[in-house]
């Protein structure tokens, strides 16, 4: 072996150790051009000591036409390289037209031996103990050149643009892809000068660019935080992941994910997910809401892992699953979010204690509220001869009213309405503690002037029902109730008081609360009168409708009459 094949034995020997490190140390984030350039770099070399080991016709040309497939591919190689770690997006047509030049120079050096355009002619001589080739080159191997120093500049602009434009790429890096262009630019001077010996230095090029690439490799591994933040994540034991192409084929999961869900354990590598029926639920349906949204919000998933006694909760996260930027299906997350959510479930525990205690507690000053407005109007009735039981009765015979126009889904009444003039219903006389004593206990019929006074009672009614209830959070029950103190003695023919309102200027709470009044005054015994039958009393209520009572209120009135009748018979045997 002479020192010219020792040197290049030796050449791709280290070449090919230094494609064991990577391949010892791949991980599949390293950038796919730059795996191909590992593997490339070492046939090269070895292109270069077959050729000057066996110099011969046949064998120099196939070992000529090999090395040259470095020549050609590895700058553009380089260029794809360097594009992509530093963060630069290059065409894909531009790419694509790039690759077919290069590819079409490869094919000018494949027409060594049968056309001169890249060499015009070739010989073999022997210089002492060595091989050389003499060559002289056609109009291609001139635009090779071109091609050669064009990917350089290419590469050195993208180098210095990153620099200068983006601060999320590694300066060492950007040094590191730096050093191959002047140690290339140096290896094709030198190599002008060595060649005639049969010495060429291209290939001591190519292996630092190989040792440089590995250094590149080890920051890079360091420098993608996203991926290692996800690899950190699923190592640490507390996520899970699934993924399955968008054929819901399955494609793989990690252990934590197996555990969560052991049907995994039985589902083969390109097996239809929807085939478990237990995966339909927790895996495709997650899928099918995240295709409809592009997000799951709080999905969560429980289960007991492994045996254990603790219920474990999983928070479920559904994302694309990418090869480079294209999506190739669905990846399925599972974080462990067992601690938050027992926290989160502790905390609205308490919360819903802590209501429950205030609204216990708010029920209680509302029912305290309610019997003291209540034991106020009781206390007025009591001063007033007329009237014993008034308010017991009249507010039944709202709520008979109520229930019957319940009924019509078409008058929209809403439940809290209904509530409200219930409960307002007890102080529609409460302005009587307003009237003295001298005309409320009067056993006689009243004055005019006597009359007057007490028509005063609705208006301070209102006046007294504003003031108790003001400052109440209940805004809907203080109007109602106010209205009823205030206009129940109003007429639909504008003749009542005290505002002689007329037809829908009366509130309705107000006109439900007249029938009920003028009900109960009829059929119950005053000291000005003695009680009238249901009959009359009912001739008279439909006699009013339309002209004192509000006509549309009269079919609801009827369908309540026997209610109301019934209602009046129970009271009248307990009297």
């Amino acid at each position: 072996m002479t020192g010219v094949t020792l040197y290049y034995a030796i050449i791709s020997i280290l070449s090919f150790i230094l494609l064991l490190i990577y391949v010892f140390r791949w991980q599949k984030r390293f950038e796919t051009h730059m795996s191909v350039i590992f593997v490339l770099i070492p046939i090269v070399n070895l292109a270069y000591y077959m050729m000057y080991a066996n110099m011969n016709s046949n064998t120099a040309i196939i070992g000529l036409k090999t090395l040259y497939l470095g020549g050609c591919y590895l700058p553009w190689l380089s260029t794809m390289c360097i594009a992509s770690l530093c963060k630069i997006n290059i065409n894909r047509v531009i790419k694509m037209i790039s690759f077919l030049v290069t590819t079409v120079m490869f094919g000018f050096i494949l027409s060594i031996g049968h056309s001169g355009l890249f060499y015009k002619s070739y010989s073999f001589a022997q210089n002492g103990e060595n091989w050389i080739m003499q060559r002289e080159y056609g109009p291609m191997h001139t635009v090779y050149y071109v091609i050669i120093a064009l990917y350089l500049i290419i590469d050195l602009s993208l180098i210095i643009h990153t620099y200068i434009k983006k601060h999320q790429v590694s300066r060492l890096v950007l040094f590191l892809l730096f050093m191959p262009i002047p140690i290339s630019m140096f290896g094709y001077v030198i190599n002008h000068f060595t060649s005639h010996s049969g010495v060429e230095i291209v290939p001591v090029t190519y292996l630092l660019a190989q040792i440089v690439y590995l250094f590149i490799v080890q920051r890079m591994v360091i420098y993608n935080v996203s991926d290692m933040a996800v690899e950190t994540m699923v190592e640490s034991g507390n996520t899970g992941f699934v993924t399955m192409d968008f054929k819901k084929r399955y494609l793989g999961s990690n252990k934590i994910a197996r555990s969560i869900l052991p049907d995994l354990n039985n589902l083969t590598v390109d097996g239809a997910v929807d085939k478990t029926e237990k995966l339909k639920d927790t895996l495709l349906k997650r899928v099918d809401d995240f295709k409809d949204n592009n997000k799951i919000d709080n999905i969560f998933y429980k289960c007991n892992i492994n045996g254990e006694e603790d219920e474990r909760i999983y928070r479920v996260t559904v994302n694309y699953l990418y090869d480079g930027r294209r999506k190739r299906g669905y990846q399925i997350f599972f974080d462990d979010d067992t601690q938050d959510q027992k926290y989160i479930s502790l905390i609205d525990n308490y919360n819903y204690k802590l209501q429950e205690e205030v609204a216990i507690k708010t029920n209680r000053i509302v029912e305290m509220h309610n019997k003291l407005i209540l034991g106020m109007a009781t206390k007025v009735e009591s001063r007033d001869n007329s009237t014993g039981g008034h308010i017991r009765r009249t507010s039944e015979g709202v709520r008979i009213l109520i229930d019957e126009m319940k009924k019509d889904k078409s008058l929209n009444l809403s439940e809290e309405f209904c509530k409200n003039i219930i409960k307002a219903a007890p102080m529609h006389d409460l302005g009587k503690i307003a009237v003295d004593d001298a005309i409320l206990r009067k056993q006689g019929i009243f004055t005019e002037e006597e009359r007057e006074k007490m028509k005063m009672h609705s208006s301070e009614g209102a006046r007294i029902v504003h003031a108790i209830l003001k400052d109440t959070d209940d805004e809907e029950f203080r109007k109602i109730a106010e209205n009823v103190a205030h206009y129940h003695h109003e007429r639909m023919d504008g003749n009542g008081y005290p505002n002689k309102l007329k037809g829908d200027q009366i509130p309705l709470e107000a006109r439900i609360m007249a029938i009920a009044d003028v009900y109960d005054a009829l059929v119950s015994k005053r000291v000005y009168k003695e009680k009238f039958s249901f009959e009359v009393a009912d001739k008279i209520i439909l006699d009013g409708m339309g002209t004192q009572f509000d006509a549309r209120l009269q079919k609801y009135y009827e369908a309540a009459r026997p209610k109301l009748e019934k209602y009046y018979l129970e009271e009248q045997k307990n009297d």
